[in-house]
């Protein structure tokens, strides 16, 4: 497939990235290809799998530099999603991706996106006086990161913030737990565990801050994240609750870049996606997309000084070797 552009309906670079990353991922496009088409024209006007489907194929059919996601944007319109505002592409993702979900009718497609994006975790929490313990598994869609540790300090790579993320944490003082085996409120210790890893792994980089004073700004400095990961070398063995074969394919290579330029109230994104087909890095801004190089995505680790540049906010990993 060409890589072909999409205009900027007014303040839709957002959602135009995010579609760049969706129909670039091949995974993805396969299961999208085989869902069923719905029967009435309205029907098909309000189905989002559908709509994207269509797009894919006015992209693929090559004749222009760049599609206009009209009918997209107005279907998407329909479920809730506004036009013509400022979105935050770590919501306008999970969005995007439950209305999929709801829209696919076929219980094996649905099964297979699932498969595709999510991440399945333990959430553990021990009571530090007895023997009290309560596990629960959750499934998450992409890991929000930390990009500050909890005194503020800036962390550097994206291992330091994976492993902060995994960091075993004690609820002590106005957070103490009720024990039903000691009858009283102690220090629980929480931990999560890796349970099972995706095809296609969604990191989130909580750049954008919430202050008191209830305005957002966004947290620029830089931080590095490497073109390969390997999640068993980021963290411990009690950081992982998974079998062998499952942690075997825990190989990642950078797929995906969605990167963030301008303030927090006012700002631009652009997707930088390296092709599954000819392995080059594209850099896919609304209507322009050009060839780059890996440095020019090194270029999004961040800068402290500058907040306006260009800073990642979600990368997608793909799995090296799947099962």
């Amino acid at each position: 497939a060409e890589a072909i552009g999409l205009y900027n309906l007014g303040q839709s670079c957002c959602l135009n990235s995010l579609l760049q990353v969706f129909l670039m991922n091949i995974h993805f496009t396969r299961i999208l290809r085989r869902i069923t088409v719905p029967p009435s024209p309205a029907q098909r006007r309000s189905n989002v799998p559908y709509q994207m489907l269509l797009l894919l194929e006015k992209m693929q059919c090559g004749k222009c530099k760049a599609v206009g996601p009209t009918e997209l944007a107005c279907c998407l319109s329909e479920h809730r999603v506004q036009l013509f505002v400022q979105h935050d592409a770590a919501q306008l993702f999970l969005t995007l991706w439950n209305l999929l979900k709801k829209q696919m009718k076929k219980p094996e497609l649905v099964e297979e996106l699932r498969d595709l994006y999510t991440i399945c975790i333990q959430e553990h929490v021990a009571c530090q006086k007895c023997s009290f313990e309560v596990k629960s598994k959750s499934t998450m869609l992409t890991l929000p990161l930390p990009v500050l540790d909890a005194n503020s300090h800036r962390l550097k790579t994206l291992e330091d913030s994976l492993q902060y993320f995994f960091r075993p944490e004690e609820l002590t003082g106005q957070n103490m737990c009720f024990c039903q085996q000691c009858g009283r409120k102690t220090t629980f210790l929480q931990s999560m565990k890796l349970v099972h890893l995706p095809q296609t792994l969604t990191l989130h980089l909580k750049r954008f801050c919430f202050e008191r004073s209830s305005r957002t700004h966004k947290l620029s400095h830089s931080l590095s994240f490497p073109q390969e990961l390997d999640l068993r070398q980021v963290l411990t063995e009690s950081q992982c609750q998974a079998e062998d074969s499952e942690k075997a394919t825990w190989q990642y290579e950078l797929f995906a870049v969605v990167a963030h330029s301008g303030s927090a109230s006012c700002g631009h994104y652009c997707a930088y996606i390296r092709s599954l087909t000819d392995c080059k890095w594209y850099c896919f801004n609304d209507s322009e997309v050009c060839q780059v190089s890996w440095d020019d995505v090194k270029c999004t680790y961040g800068h402290s000084n500058l907040y306006w540049r260009e800073t990642a906010y979600l990368l997608f990993y793909m799995k090296k070797h799947p099962q």
